[in-house]
């Protein structure tokens, strides 16, 4: 990202005056500023989740502009940019990476076993390769898992709850993201122990989702959506397609259900992110990342779309909407 760029993401967060300082004024400071290297999907999806990372950091003291800096890069919806832009942040000499979501993590690691990398939001860090064990991560690699693979059943059962009937479910998931391959087996041995059919829909890019709504036509009931930064780049157009093929849709997280689709259950990001800054201040004060456990969200969200619910002539039962932490209408 150019210097402006990055001026103009710090300004939309209402970093001011002092996060629009030009990048050549770091070099005239009397030693070089920390900087955090931020490694995630699109600035419009995650500019919540930063804005409380940066409040929380703001709290222990962290100032971007002032006593720190932030390096933001974005991968726009293309799974082969997290290498480019985790290669940039290594070349930068950057003293921590954070990342949101196990495709930026793993390409931060992949680049680096040196830099302190955080993940504030990854699938099944062991599963997925990141971490050698919760309690000790090892390495130089630590963070928050989402548990968003374990919510699997959960999110069946909820889905059940609003679809009385279902028989056939429908998963769609980027198998170019290992925690998406985990969250669609956990989701697929929970709808088969439940009886359901499954239909299982894999793509890696952007053009292989309307084909996938294509095959899916007339098979199933239900769609379950794996999240993973791809989907939710094109959340608005999964969720028109699903919409389109009567197809009431299961997702992780909140801005999925914004975007039109039905339900989600998950962890609330913008807490996990907060805790993502404490790890931060600890390594910037001297703490080994791999002594620092990986902790579990807190947090979880179920959040119910109406106007879906209605187009789709759903009846969703009372019982269900007083659980949900919010409901859009």
């Amino acid at each position: 990202m150019s210097g402006i760029r990055r001026r103009e993401f710090v300004i939309l967060l209402g970093g001011g005056a002092a996060g629009a300082w030009p990048l050549a004024a770091w070099a005239q400071q009397p030693g070089k500023l920390p900087t955090i290297g931020f490694l995630a999907a699109n600035p419009s999806i995650e500019s919540q989740r930063v804005a409380a990372f940066v409040q929380r950091l703001r709290e222990l003291g962290w100032i971007d502009g002032r006593n720190l800096v932030i390096e933001y890069r974005w991968a726009e919806g293309r799974n082969e940019r997290y290498a480019e832009n985790a290669g940039e942040l290594v070349r930068l000499k950057v003293d921590v990476i954070v990342t949101i979501a196990t495709p930026p993590t793993v390409a931060a690691k992949q680049a680096t076993a040196v830099i302190p990398i955080v993940f504030a939001a990854a699938s099944d860090p062991v599963g997925t390769g990141l971490v050698a064990s919760l309690a000790r991560p090892g390495g130089n690699v630590t963070g928050l898992s989402n548990q968003i693979s374990d919510a699997g059943g959960k999110k069946i059962e909820l889905l059940r709850e609003v679809v009385p009937g279902l028989r056939r479910l429908a998963i769609l998931a980027n198998v170019g993201n290992p925690a998406s391959v985990l969250d669609m087996g956990e989701a697929e041995a929970t709808a088969r122990t439940l009886g359901l059919n499954v239909t299982t829909s894999e793509i890696r890019r952007a053009e292989d989702i309307s084909p996938a709504f294509d095959a899916l036509r007339g098979r199933a009931d239900a769609l379950y959506v794996c999240v993973d930064p791809l989907v939710n780049t094109h959340r608005i157009r999964v969720n028109t397609l699903a919409l389109a093929a009567r197809l009431p849709t299961m997702h992780g997280l909140r801005e999925y259900v914004e975007a039109g689709g039905l339900m989600s259950y998950g962890p609330n990001l913008p807490d996990l992110l907060r805790r993502a800054a404490d790890y931060v201040d600890k390594i910037l004060r001297g703490v080994n990342p791999g002594d620092i456990p990986v902790e579990q969200p807190t947090k979880f969200d179920l959040i119910i779309n109406l106007t879906t619910a209605k187009a789709l002539g759903l009846e969703v039962p009372p019982t269900l909407l007083a659980r949900a932490d919010e409901v859009i209408e």
